[in-house]
């Protein structure tokens, strides 16, 4: 299975910070939606990831100030990116290895979508349980 089909199963917006935003807004945003990270994008283009280690990082830094700081200046790049169609899997042992906990989608040069591994692992979990349940119903046939 790819990324395009965990991303068929969603619906709205991606949320998404601009290289111009102030770190205190792209901040805001993750804390009012709950989410670790933001892809920055400049036009079509993902140029980085904003994430909460950034915030954190960037306070240990330059303290309190670097709120007032623009995005692009803090955020992680470039950004590690994957396609719709990279398999599930190479996705998982792509953030294994670069230790990364999320992902912009690009396609044709443009943000497609943005997965976390929650999201992969969440899919992986219910392949191994289908996967379990359809050798239970064998066994049981046989």
């Amino acid at each position: 299975m790819t990324i395009a089909a965990i991303l068929k199963e969603r619906s709205g917006d991606i949320f998404k910070a601009s290289v111009g935003e102030s770190v205190r807004d792209a901040a805001a945003d993750l804390a009012e939606k709950r989410i670790g990270a933001l892809p920055v994008v400049e036009g079509d283009a993902v140029v980085g990831i904003f994430s909460e280690r950034d915030v954190i990082y960037g306070l240990a830094r330059q303290g309190a100030s670097m709120l007032d700081m623009q995005v692009g200046q803090v955020m992680t790049a470039p950004a590690i990116t994957v396609t719709s169609d990279t398999p599930v899997l190479s996705a998982l042992s792509l953030m294994t290895k670069r230790r990364i906990r999320h992902l912009p989608v690009v396609d044709d040069g443009r943000l497609a979508g943005f997965v976390s591994i929650g999201d992969l692992v969440k899919w992986r979990i219910e392949k191994i349980e289908a996967e379990a349940s359809a050798m239970r119903d064998y066994i049981q046939m046989a």
